[in-house]
């Protein structure tokens, strides 16, 4: 059994068992899901379902990490990402749904904290494990060198981008645990391809959890995984695409967080130009969908199926 199988089942595995402690935990006290009353109506079902599940994952995939980093410290790249972008999760969680303050981190500090992270992350990459500045380009595939401020500028983009993507995309049941263990399942061909070990294991163990968490986030959701695990995945998904040259495949690969996203914004600038006019019934995007008749589990899967084509032809480009 080779490296990738055996972590993509010991991270399912260990996944599950964690997952039946923490969720009963989760449920004890009292940590639920707060559901919008503007949103859609078969929503509100998921009054009092458990949050902040993601740390399960964020638990799992780091602890695989640890027992491999000696041998492969570049891996120390994702812990960061995982553990620094979880923590900003978990703190806006935290704050919401135990202290029960419903603004939770306030804009800036959530940014500030997101900063933070993001500066470390790039500084490693750049000042300790010396990656480069280069980045492939799809179709061509000729890579490119990047001056330095450019480069940093472009990887704080794509780390905060990407994290706020996932963050946005998580918001029907398992839409964005399924549309990242694709990515990442795409990923991990990616470093096999180019033979980097260290990320494969990390795309194995990501992809693993993932599908175990699944289980137990799929509709009708037992669990959610919370800011704490949407950023914690969303910069997991980032550090994977420039670690491997791969940050422009994004804009395939996780299309579907792109729309979401860009809903979003679109959303938020219609309804100023126009006076309290909305563009789209309900941003993200996926709420769009829902309130103009579409069930939840359709919606899913069609985003689930959108990414993994995507992934399929971003693979062979």
């Amino acid at each position: 059994m080779n490296i990738q199988t055996t972590l993509l089942f010991v991270s399912f595995v260990a996944t599950i068992i964690l997952s039946l402690i923490v969720v009963p935990i989760l449920k004890k006290k009292k940590i639920g899901q707060v559901v919008r009353e503007d949103g859609p109506q078969s929503h509100i079902q998921k009054n009092g379902t458990p949050i902040m599940g993601g740390i399960v994952i964020i638990l799992v995939v780091t602890a695989i990490l640890a027992f491999f980093v000696k041998s492969n410290p570049v891996l120390v790249l994702p812990m960061v990402a995982l553990v620094g972008f979880g923590l900003i999760g978990f703190l806006d969680d935290f704050k919401k749904l135990v202290l029960k303050d419903p603004e939770g981190l306030s804009p800036k500090k959530k940014m500030l904290g997101l900063l933070i992270v993001t500066a470390i992350l790039i500084g490693l990459y750049l000042y300790v494990f010396d990656l480069g500045t280069t980045i492939n380009i799809p179709v061509f595939g000729q890579p490119i060198a990047l001056g330095i401020p450019i480069f940093i500028i472009f990887a704080a983009f794509i780390l905060l981008g990407t994290t706020n993507a996932v963050n946005l995309t998580d918001g029907l049941d398992g839409l964005a645990t399924g549309v990242v263990a694709i990515i990442m399942t795409f990923f991990t061909l990616a470093a096999l391809k180019q033979q980097n070990t260290p990320i494969v294991i990390f795309c194995a163990s990501t992809v693993g959890s993932c599908i175990g968490f699944l289980l137990f986030n799929m509709h009708p959701a037992k669990v959610f995984m919370g800011d704490t695990g949407s950023l914690a995945l969303g910069g997991a998904v980032a550090i994977t695409a420039l670690i491997l040259k791969m940050p422009l495949y994004l804009a395939l690969v996780a299309l579907v967080c792109i729309v979401d996203t860009i809903s979003v914004m679109l959303q938020v600038v219609y309804f100023k130009a126009t006076n309290g006019k909305r563009l789209f019934k309900m941003a993200p995007f996926h709420h769009h969908l829902e309130l103009s008749g579409y069930k939840e589990t359709t919606v899913v899967l069609i985003f689930w199926i959108i990414t993994l084509i995507c992934c399929v032809v971003a693979y062979f480009i």
